[in-house]
């Protein structure tokens, strides 16, 4: 696995770069917004570290070029401790994840490893497909076979997540920030509701596929998998 490290802080990067060698991955780094650029768009990175406030280009901007230009690499932004704007501003931008600085090296290793995990196939930035269900980007709707339901904003960003990490459990906190934003008042019965809703949807579009409720913890998307044919 390789990563880019973008910051502009030399002994953060150079510890970062050590952390990630010490687990085994391959570390660059690039010290401003234009250079971290360039090499983000070479494609060969399958995960970027994204610090927020750089010389040259801030990563704001290198983020929003970077997905104009239809890469889906995996961001982690690193921000000020604090600041909510910047993390709200990163997810609205296509950031995938955060964190504040101070952090502790152990969070960071595990935000890698679960960014790291998801397979490239699954961030086509036109579709995502999962057990036969289809979510169009640019529709808005969701389908399986003959069948299709139109989504809501709130319908559309959850399942998206939820495809996105497929057989993985999200947190409702998680899902609530990524959904709803650290400054919503919305609480566990709002995305209670959603997720009612897309049940429902996906009962309409008679899809083996299903939310499934990880009690006091969250949700899972999984595929209920077709019994085998008792034996003679």
């Amino acid at each position: 696995m390789r990563v880019l490290i973008i910051e502009d802080e030399a002994r953060l990067g150079a510890t970062l770069q050590d952390l990630l060698e010490l687990e085994g991955y391959t570390a660059d780094i690039r010290r401003d917004g234009e250079s971290g650029l360039d090499e983000a768009l070479t494609g060969i990175y399958d995960l970027i570290l994204l610090d927020v406030m750089l010389p040259k280009l801030d990563g704001f901007t290198v983020l929003r070029r970077l997905r104009e230009a239809k890469h889906a690499v995996p961001v982690l932004m690193l921000t000020a401790r604090g600041d909510v704007a910047d993390r709200v501003e990163g997810l609205d931008r296509g950031a995938d994840y955060y964190l504040t600085k101070p952090f502790d090296p152990k969070e960071l290793l595990a935000c890698v490893r679960a960014l790291t995990r998801r397979q490239p196939e699954l961030r086509n930035l036109d579709s995502l497909e999962f057990g036969g269900v289809t979510l169009d980007k640019n529709r808005f709707t969701l389908s399986c076979g003959d069948r299709s339901a139109r989504l809501s904003r709130k319908e559309f960003d959850l399942m998206e997540q939820l495809l996105l990490n497929r057989n993985l459990v999200l947190t409702k906190e998680a899902l609530l920030v990524k959904i709803w934003g650290y400054e919503s008042e919305a609480e566990d019965n709002n995305l209670e509701v959603y997720i009612s809703f897309l049940r429902k949807k996906l009962a309409h579009l008679r899809a083996r596929v299903k939310i499934r409720t990880i009690r006091m913890v969250g949700y899972c998307l999984e595929e209920e998998k077709e019994e085998s044919p008792a034996s003679s």
